[in-house]
């Protein structure tokens, strides 16, 4: 339980740090938006190269990825289904939607959790590399053809190349695979940057609550509830049910399976929407909503799965 809880803690903490900044106004308006494209455009590339360039990928490519690959698209596609044939979203704010529903705080929360709860990191890695390389780029490539409007062929598949985030992960993904490493004088001014990601979209989510209205309320409330829901219940669900039933998985790594599933709602969901400027309340309600839903659900599934 100290995993759960230290978790929480420290990015509670983080986020009150930036509610706090924001309420004495003491970077003005507009700092919110300004430091989540510090974070997108600057530090989570270098973020994200430093992690992949030094991921084992012996044990990314294991069971406990099939079992995050199908409850991430499982969850998906039912928000994805539900706001577009239902509710009629557009394009850019259902794949929004989507990454709150399934898009987990693998790093803040997720890497103290694997350390205390399930005692060793390495079932987080899994999770890790499975969204840096292929949903937040997939997620990128919707958002920068929705979002930039009717455009060539050529164009559209280029776009995507060129987000920072995706350069970051290629990069990093190509040093990982030829086992080369820049040298020192390089590496360093790379992790230095890297550093700042997380306390950047803390402190961005932070100074984002000030002034705003009651999470999940307004016109995107049922959004954000479901998202919520898919998030904290069905994700770990459907973690559990494939990795104990469809895979027969050991008891150790269907507990790993099914605790990494309900971890909430990444903080790095609302730095995307806040940099397509789309589905950010969502992102926003979402986030807070699922980071508190999923202290009980973790603390559940670790004393059932103990």
């Amino acid at each position: 339980m100290p995993g759960v809880l230290t978790g929480f803690a420290v990015i509670g903490a983080v986020i009150g740090v930036g509610y706090l900044v924001g309420r004495l106004g003491v970077l003005g308006p507009g700092a919110s938006t300004v430091l989540s494209r510090v974070a997108f455009f600057v530090a989570a590339p270098a973020l994200l190269f430093d992690t992949v360039a030094h991921a084992d990928l012996r044990e990314v490519f294991s069971a406990a990825l099939v079992v995050t690959v199908a409850g991430t698209a499982v969850v998906a596609t039912v928000f994805v289904l539900v706001a577009r044939l239902l509710w009629r979203r557009p394009a850019a704010e259902a794949t929004i939607g989507a990454l709150t529903s399934s898009y987990v705080n693998a790093a803040n929360i997720g890497i103290p959790v694997a350390v205390y709860v399930l005692g060793d990191a390495s079932f987080i890695a899994p999770v890790i590399m499975f969204q840096l390389v292929v949903m937040a780029p997939a997620a990128f490539a919707v958002l920068d053809t929705a979002v930039g409007g009717r455009r060539s062929v050529a164009r559209s598949v280029v776009a995507p190349l060129a987000n920072p985030v995706t350069v970051g992960c290629a990069l990093g993904l190509v040093v990982n695979l030829t086992g080369w490493l820049p040298p020192e004088p390089v590496l360093r001014p790379v992790e230095l940057v890297a550093a700042m990601a997380v306390p950047a979209a803390l402190l961005s989510y932070g100074l984002s609550l000030h002034g705003a209205p009651r999470p999940g309320s307004g016109d995107t409330g049922r959004d954000v509830w479901l998202a919520v829901a898919l998030k904290t219940l069905a994700q770990p669900v459907v973690a559990y049910l494939v990795a104990r039933y469809a895979l027969g998985l050991p008891q150790p790594t269907v507990l790993a399976c099914t605790v990494t599933a309900a971890l909430p709602t990444a903080q790095n969901v609302f730095v995307y929407a806040v940099r397509y400027d789309r589905g950010v309340v969502l992102a926003r309600d979402a986030v807070l909503l699922s980071t508190v839903a999923a202290v009980p659900v973790l603390i559940g599934v670790a004393i059932l799965g103990s």
